[in-house]
């Protein structure tokens, strides 16, 4: 089964829930924690994980050899990201190919059609792949390199470890742009994490609108769950959207996140709650 842990917008607890729920189930599932929000990953802070393997994640970006082109320009017009510029030759200035490293996505699309063969691929490093263990979960995540502007190739080098064997619980990047489309895609469960605020249900809406596109079942945890107002609770009613856990604020919780320690193990009775999710997750999956 695999679960991702995703939220509209950034700072609701979307890691401390995926942290906390991975650690109550250790000791009686099989789990394994994915880290996509590979532009600022921090489970690690909380997991400590003992990373036994690190790996190169990379691009393939096109690269001209200007003695077989002939500007044709074909490459830039296939191009639907604009990374390849073609200036032709005029008033007896010699022609020229510009490529944008940066906003190419590595689709092969120029160099598997281009007339003269004057493209090939090479790699470009965009950042690394950490695999470890944590006290019985499998860990994994990365880190894209800094000012580096692809996140979606190294969340799915890091989906590609996904066991489905295990319980994987996938730490999804903030928003709803494409790495997050990415990192939920193909889930069995979507939790949502907001906040009973007006800027916390409006997120939750896009956030909810983007898992129903993508037809994925999902809950939603409302943390932080006794400051605001109603209407988080409301429109999750309206909607039918299952509300799985209310976590009120909290002074402690927030002391022990900032030292990087999990809410369960400050407070324990957060155990039987976060197992409850995954029960409930699990009992719904089940008769689908």
């Amino acid at each position: 089964m695999i679960i991702a842990v995703a939220s509209g917008k950034g700072g609701t607890g979307k890691t401390t829930v995926a942290v906390n729920l991975a650690l109550s189930m250790k000791d009686d599932c099989n789990v394994q924690f994915l880290d996509c929000d590979v532009e600022e990953p921090n489970a690690h802070i909380f997991l400590k994980p003992v990373i036994k393997e690190q790996n190169k994640g990379y691009i393939p970006v096109p690269e001209i050899d200007e003695a077989k082109c002939n500007f044709c320009g074909k490459c830039s017009k296939i191009c639907v990201y604009n990374a390849i510029a073609v200036l032709p030759p005029q008033n007896f200035k010699k022609g020229t190919t510009l490529v944008f490293n940066n906003l190419c996505h590595g689709c092969g699309a120029c160099s598997n059609l281009c007339p003269q063969n004057a493209i090939k691929e090479v790699h470009k490093e965009i950042g690394i792949i950490e695999k470890g263990d944590s006290d019985n979960i499998d860990f994994i995540h990365g880190r894209l390199n800094v000012g580096e502007a692809m996140a979606l190739p190294l969340i799915r080098k890091i989906k590609k470890n996904i066991s489905l064997e295990k319980i994987a619980i996938i730490d999804a990047p903030p928003g709803t742009s494409c790495p997050v489309v990415a990192s939920v895609k193909d889930s069995d469960y979507t939790i949502l994490v907001t906040e009973p605020t007006p800027f916390g249900l409006n997120d939750l809406i896009l956030a909810a609108g983007l898992v129903k596109k993508l037809k994925i079942p999902f809950g939603v945890v409302i943390n932080r769950s006794d400051i605001g107002n109603r209407e988080v609770e409301e429109y999750c009613q309206k909607e039918n959207i299952p509300v799985l856990m209310k976590i009120p604020f909290s002074k402690d919780i927030a002391i022990s996140y900032s030292k990087g320690i999990p809410v369960i193990e400050t407070f324990p009775k957060y155990i039987v709650h976060f197992q409850e999710i995954f029960n409930k997750i699990k009992d719904f999956t089940s008769n689908v």
